[in-house]
């Protein structure tokens, strides 16, 4: 079985380039690392946080492949036209005019009841967790060549309410269901759309959520699986809706939970 596992992970993505959004930490960081596994070259983005960015990009390398990181905000539109073009030029550093995946993955979280969500809290979640997700795809899909992947980082949230996500949830919701009209648009250039909806996770991502609140107690004893998610539990999951394997899954929204609330 091992021998079998090997084949289908090794060299899968050689000579592909990934863009993973968010891609200096926590999901984004392993399905970058879980990427250069099978092969890809990788363009991670990243806010604010340099030193764990410079620290994937080696990470990456040490892998074998290329790797690169670009600063940008994608809280709504305002720097999408000067990432564009700087990734742009990082393709062309590398020899390319196109490149083959996007993972939608950089997102922001607010935490409140329903009667405690603000304007801004909810506009800032949007804006990145929806509209910059929109519009990145739109000014890339040109760039992307056929036959290209791309997934969405979804939420379990989007099926299942968890009240201190109000703002969260139903805008993840919007963005898998974005993931159905992108597979039907794309398709015809052999495109794949998928999305993976993960429970909650240990991360810095949910840290604040789990010291506010015993929600890892509750996620734990609601989880079939009988424990809290990891990172690591999506990126090799992200990775295979990016390989040849999977070139015939299109459309889907795959629960990565561990059987959360079965």
């Amino acid at each position: 079985m091992s021998t079998v596992n090997a084949n289908i992970s090794a060299d899968t993505l050689t000579g592909k380039i990934a863009l993973v959004t968010g891609g200096n930490r926590n999901i984004g960081r392993e399905t970058a690392l879980r990427l250069a596994d099978r092969g890809a070259s990788v363009v991670i983005t990243y806010r604010e946080q340099q030193d764990s960015a410079a620290q994937t990009v080696k990470d990456l390398q040490a892998k074998g492949v290329k790797a690169a990181a670009i600063q940008v905000n994608l809280t709504g539109t305002a720097e999408l036209a000067g990432f564009v073009a700087q990734f742009k030029q990082q393709l062309a550093d590398w020899g390319r005019q196109d490149f083959d995946i996007l993972i939608n993955n950089a997102g922001t979280l607010r935490i409140a009841s329903f009667d405690q969500v603000t304007e801004d809290d909810l506009d800032a979640v949007f804006s990145t967790n929806y509209k910059s997700v929109f519009f990145l795809t739109q000014q890339l899909q040109g760039l992307m060549a056929n036959h290209g992947r791309i997934v969405n980082l979804g939420s379990g949230t989007a099926r299942i309410a968890f009240g201190p996500l109000v703002s969260y949830g139903p805008i993840k919701a919007a963005l898998q269901s974005l993931t159905l009209y992108l597979a039907s648009y794309l398709g015809k250039r052999g495109i794949t759309v998928n999305a993976v909806a993960p429970g909650g996770l240990d991360d810095d991502f949910n840290a604040p959520l789990f010291a506010m609140m015993p929600a890892k107690e509750f996620i734990k004893a609601n989880t079939a699986v009988d424990r809290v998610g990891m990172p690591k539990d999506v990126g090799g999951v992200v990775a295979f809706l990016c390989s040849p394997e999977a070139s015939f899954v299109s459309g889907a929204v795959i629960n990565i939970d561990g059987g959360y609330h079965l």
